[in-house]
């Protein structure tokens, strides 16, 4: 990313006020998730005694029904809502990249193969397909990323490939493959380098995706197992307390809320700031 575009960058961030508070925001969660060491509270230390406190100074956002300090579990759920989305994001933004690099490259029968194959895969519902899987796999995060990750590279492949139709047909791709560089080395070198804005737009929206899908996932308690916590397993938690600790569902749900709409928001900077130099190149 060369300085023309972060240049772009940091004005559509100045000018779109939505997408600064986005950044703020989600810098905010990622600090709150890194320090959650420094809460004097054990997130997994029952007091019975002390269950379902309200917010208060002792504990800021109240205890659950297990007298768990609430702001212990939510940055520490936190770790577990954030980890999910980025390393789901990183698998998905692998898998799609190659596919759509190697479809579009080598066009002909096996871009027909990969795309009928993205077809169908895309015609299954991904959230039915996490339901089965998870059922016959050990829960835990490693699984909850595994599922996701392979579960939402399609888009990306598409948004991929046609980026690659474009980029291959230039001047320096085809004399790269006329000196006989390998394939490799032409799609390392020469086509992901510049679609790398395409990717990056992409990867901040699967990451809300994903996070969403882990916190449904938590939600019915598929996702996280206790005693550790996602946004999405307190939520699940919070189900049989609306009436009587309504903030139990409100802070893990206002997290949620925010961390998805600023990656969304954070997408459309990204995109705008890119696309004007994507159609000049």
């Amino acid at each position: 990313m060369n300085q023309l575009k972060l240049r772009f960058l940091k004005n559509q961030l100045i000018e779109q006020k939505a997408g600064f508070a986005a950044l703020i925001i989600l810098i905010l969660f990622i600090l709150l998730a890194i320090f959650a060491f420094l809460v004097p509270y054990d997130p997994n230390a029952i007091v019975q005694p002390d269950r379902l406190q309200p917010p208060s100074a002792a504990h800021w956002f109240g205890t659950d029904d297990l007298g768990r300090d609430y702001f212990a579990r939510a940055l520490y759920g936190a770790r577990v809502s954030l980890s999910v989305g980025f390393m789901a994001m990183a698998i998905s933004i692998v898998v799609g990249t190659a596919v759509g690099t190697m479809s579009a490259y080598f066009g002909g029968w096996f871009d027909n193969f990969m795309m009928r194959l993205v077809d169908i895969f895309m015609s299954i519902p991904s959230f039915f397909i996490m339901l089965v899987l998870n059922a016959y796999l050990k829960p835990g995060i490693a699984t909850i990323v595994i599922i996701i990750g392979f579960l939402s590279w399609m888009n990306i492949s598409r948004i991929v490939r046609a980026e690659t139709l474009s980029i291959k047909e230039r001047e320096y791709v085809l004399y790269a493959r006329v000196s006989g560089q390998s394939v490799f080395k032409i799609i390392t070198r020469h086509i992901v380098p510049n679609i790398m804005p395409t990717i990056i737009v992409a990867a901040t929206i699967n990451i809300a995706g994903a996070i969403m899908m882990e916190s449904a996932l938590s939600f019915l308690g598929l996702g996280v197992q206790q005693p550790n916590s996602s946004w999405g397993s307190m939520l699940n938690n919070a189900q049989g307390f609306i009436g009587e600790a309504p903030y139990l569902a409100l802070f893990p749900g206002l997290f949620i809320l925010l961390t998805v709409l600023s990656f969304n928001f954070l997408g459309d900077v990204f995109r705008a700031a890119f696309e004007p130099k994507i159609n000049q190149r």
